[in-house]
């Protein structure tokens, strides 16, 4: 196995719990490392950190696997699943819930792994040459932890070019048939094409923030934007909402919000497909107004230096929203942008309501759920924020 070295006084980061290390924090590496490769990572004066996986064609070079020296065997992922599982069957009911996520990444001691599980198939994500490399074996483990009727490999991330890593998916184990699955959370049913469907098939960040919405949805009228599979409309409805307007660019998502409705008995809904900012203006322009507004795009930067123009697109948006919002109603907005801080989200927020003349008083703010695991000595396993206001107009 290779050793690579840090440059002096590079491991404070990992000594306080991080898993990373980039490619200028190193100071000795052999040239004939490929990627994905698991090597020992020392300090300048050779002293061992641990083990993990080396990519020479990535920014963030070294992520850490075992501060102890495991290396990355069968044995070593059984144990980490194993864990990661039990965590979850600790704060998750079958009978609640039968999706959630099983590895959360870094979060679960495995860098660059997702693991996601609806019902009885299996979805996988890698973000990492390691990770990639090691997805078999990792098959082999869940396939015998588990017994999943079909396990989905889902790597078509852009995330990945970044690790110089093609993009792909596949079917590892199973017929494409049994990838089409009923998933169920709290009383609401959902028809997931794993195969095909956004990620790795469902939005399951999103589970409690979209609960939630039931408790002020009771007669309201709601407009759901990036609605997705309809999971924010399909609970105000479940709350009593009057009606549910879903608003999505792609015709593809809103046939299967439809089908989601009407396989929970939902007939009080309509179906708006095109672009968000248009039809929001429209909208406004016409002096439309709702009793609940929902806004959950998807991310609008994948990078720090594109941050001011996020921010931009944020405000623009929650204003439109909030111009749709009637006095006495409700405005649920979120971002799945790590790169933008819980901090600059409320104060994006805050602009767009003095630039739209609305009144704003928080009355929720959650982040990702608890199978979504953050470790607090690394910010990036962070990333959702939402939050809840009760909007009036301004005296």
């Amino acid at each position: 196995m290779h050793d690579i070295r840090l440059k002096p006084k590079e491991q404070r980061r990992l000594l306080k719990g991080h898993l990373w290390v980039f490619s200028n924090e190193l100071q000795t590496v052999p040239k004939d490392i490929a990627a994905g490769e698991t090597v020992q990572l020392l300090t300048h004066d050779n002293k061992l950190l641990g083990t993990g996986f080396y990519n020479p064609h990535s920014l963030i070079a070294f992520r850490l696997l075992s501060r102890s020296g495991e290396l990355p065997d069968k044995a070593f992922f059984r144990k980490k699943i194993a864990e990661a599982l039990r965590l979850r069957e600790a704060i998750y009911s079958l009978d609640d819930s039968n999706a959630w996520r099983l590895v959360h990444g870094e979060s679960d001691g495995l860098p660059g792994l997702i693991i996601d599980r609806f019902n009885r198939v299996i979805v996988l994500q890698a973000f990492s040459a390691g990770m990639d490399r090691h997805l078999p074996l990792i098959s082999e483990v869940i396939d015998e932890l588990l017994k999943p009727e079909a396990i989905v490999i889902r790597n078509e991330s852009q995330l990945r070019e970044l690790e110089g890593l093609p993009l792909y998916k596949d079917i590892v184990k199973g017929e494409r048939s049994s990838t089409c699955q009923t998933i169920h959370d709290a009383g609401i049913s959902y028809e997931v094409d794993l195969h095909e469907g956004q990620k790795t098939g469902f939005f399951l960040d999103q589970r409690e923030n979209r609960r939630f919405i039931r408790s002020f949805s009771k007669g309201a009228d709601v407009l759901d934007v990036f609605t997705n599979d309809g999971g924010f409309a399909l609970n105000a409805l479940h709350g009593g909402a009057r009606s549910a307007i879903m608003v999505d660019i792609s015709e593809e998502t809103l046939k299967r919000a439809e089908k989601n409705a009407l396989l929970n008995g939902f007939e009080n809904f309509s179906l708006i497909t095109g672009d968000a900012f248009s039809l929001l203006s429209t909208m406004t322009e016409a002096k439309e107004r709702f009793d609940v507004v929902i806004l959950d795009p998807p991310s609008f930067t994948k990078s720090r230096k594109n941050l001011p123009a996020a921010l931009k697109a944020y405000k623009k948006l929650n204003k439109l929203g909030l111009q749709l919002v009637k006095p006495g109603g409700f405005l649920a907005t979120a971002s799945c942008s790590h790169h933008v801080s819980e901090e600059d989200f409320l104060e994006t927020i805050h602009q767009a309501a003095l630039s739209a003349g609305r009144q704003l008083r928080m009355i929720h703010k959650n982040s990702q759920p608890p199978d979504h695991p953050v470790l607090l000595s690394m910010p990036e396993t962070g990333y959702l924020k939402f939050a809840c206001f009760y909007v009036t107009d301004n005296c």
